[in-house]
């Protein structure tokens, strides 16, 4: 059967620089980018929310509390960061705006390496310790909060949201999560956090021994809120993750493609923009090729149609299938990645990422064709089926069941069980937005906001499995006809 995946194997922990990819194309990028042509409205969503009411392209000079930051940070670098940006506010929180003409390949930010903060700040005992690099970022910016004034950053950690400003998953209350259940985001924030317990408990042991005046009145809600703070800005680096100030106060669009560079020889990060800005114009990069269920647990944001939305499903061999253990030793041979541990999950599942299947009557593109493989699979009734499968994989490349079958009604029964899981997780989603419809005002700022995001995680993955269900029934109806034609009959 077909459910949503609850404890899926987590990706790499996004960042807005991810790729060696990125790194690779800083060569080619001004050439690239110099001649771009006008935008198209941005897919913008920014990580946190202020009380400002400026609207998104307008700036509001943030000078009470970072209208100095960008000078202190060029005193302590040695070093211009930039010309081109200032700090200020727009209705999405704190960001750079353009304080001159911005042309496209302009290079409008370099932030040298000796001003970034890593784990390199911890004392070795600290930095052993058996955590991710996350958490130990985490407590870098735990120990500097805690020095305040004394800290040789504090103008920098002045300037980081507070946890009310933060809309991250592990700040929802379990009744705001309820909202998702039908993602696998419900599950991972579940799992998020208790990575989250499990990493305090073994740093609060060696901060006690190593660094007491950390631990001092340390909750495990300032290490939740330090860890959210790495995770929606730091960047991946040579030393794990670093967080890059000031570069960190951009904003992401989905549709940018200017990102922050790395540039180890030289030692500094780099922006170069991807089309003219005019002075006083919000200042935006990409993060990356982000879903919402990403940006929505690593960042805090969601953009309404996004793009990049997929969905993540498991689809079980049923325990009561008579073919049970000979299905799923196929399923695990013939290399599906059948993962054991799914945590809620009582039958062995295999992961898949469904994408927006563009066209229904083109080639499934979006449908993998390793779901649709494990579809023919589970469709067989007899063993004879499963050891032709199995012969004619091992005759050429391998992989099971990637050929249309040639019992062309056992083909359709196979994309019609997927079909009819589409259709019931269709179902779910559908249920769970006539939920969420307001019934009022919300109670709060947060909660009209947080619903919002809600609402445009579940959409994006509706709209996915919809473009997945619209394309199977033409592919079964086309295979239907065609037995209709041959004089032949199939029951749907």
């Amino acid at each position: 059967m077909l459910c949503p995946s609850r404890l899926a194997k987590l990706r790499p922990l996004p960042r807005p620089l991810l790729a060696a990819a990125h790194r690779r194309r800083r060569v080619d990028l001004r050439c690239a980018i110099s001649s771009s042509p006008p935008p198209p409205p941005p897919q913008v969503r920014l990580r946190t929310t202020s009380s400002s009411s400026t609207g998104l392209g307008i700036q509001s000079v943030d000078v009470e509390e970072c209208g100095d930051f960008l000078p202190w940070l060029e005193r302590k670098a040695g070093a211009e960061v930039s010309p081109f940006l200032s700090v200020g506010k727009s209705a999405y929180g704190r960001s750079l705006f353009a304080s001159k003409l911005i042309r496209a390949g302009d290079s409008i930010l370099k932030v040298p390496f000796n001003v970034e903060i890593s784990p390199d700040d911890l004392l070795p005992e600290i930095r052993s310790c058996k955590v991710g690099n996350v958490a130990k970022l985490a407590t870098v910016v735990l120990k500097e909060q805690k020095m305040v004034q004394d800290s040789e950053w504090a103008p920098y950690i002045r300037c980081l949201p507070l946890p009310k400003e933060m809309h991250s998953m592990v700040f929802w209350s379990d009744e705001e999560l309820e909202m998702i259940k039908e993602s696998l985001v419900y599950q991972r924030t579940i799992d998020k956090k208790v990575g989250m317990e499990r990493d305090f408990s073994v740093l609060r042991h060696a901060l006690d021994c190593h660094l007491p005046e950390v631990s001092k009145d340390m909750k495990f809600e300032d290490f939740m809120h330090a860890c959210a703070l790495v995770e929606s800005r730091a960047w991946e680096s040579s030393k794990g993750y670093s967080l890059v100030p000031f570069a960190d106060f951009l904003n992401h669009d989905g549709l940018a493609k200017a990102v922050l560079l790395r540039d180890e020889q030289k030692q500094f990060s780099e922006v170069i923009a991807d089309r003219n800005y005019a002075p006083g114009e919000q200042v935006l990069i990409s993060y990356g090729k982000f879903s919402n269920a990403v940006l929505l647990l690593d960042f805090g944001f969601t953009i309404p149609h996004n793009i990049y939305d997929e969905v993540q499903i498991q689809f079980n061999v049923p325990l009561q299938d008579p073919l049970y253990k000979m299905k799923l030793y196929l399923l695990q041979r013939h290399c599906l990645q059948i993962t054991r541990n799914f945590g809620i999950s009582k039958c062995p599942a295999d992961s898949f990422t469904i994408k927006e299947v563009r066209s229904a009557k083109g080639k499934g593109t979006g449908i993998p064709q390793s779901l649709r493989a494990a579809a023919r699979v589970l469709s067989c009734i007899s063993p004879e089926e499963l050891n032709d499968m199995e012969e004619e994989a091992t005759q050429n490349d391998g992989r099971l069941g990637r050929r249309p079958l040639k019992n062309i009604t056992r083909e359709i029964q196979a994309h019609q069980l997927l079909l009819s899981s589409i259709t019931k997780l269709i179902d779910q989603y559908n249920a769970s937005a006539k939920l969420m419809k307001p019934t009022g005002c919300p109670a709060s700022k947060r909660d009209g906001i947080r619903r919002l995001m809600a609402c445009e995680l579940l959409a994006g993955e509706l709209r996915i499995l919809k473009s997945a269900a619209s394309w199977l029934e033409n592919y079964t109806t086309n295979l239907c006809d065609e037995i209709k034609l041959a004089g032949g009959f199939v029951s749907r």
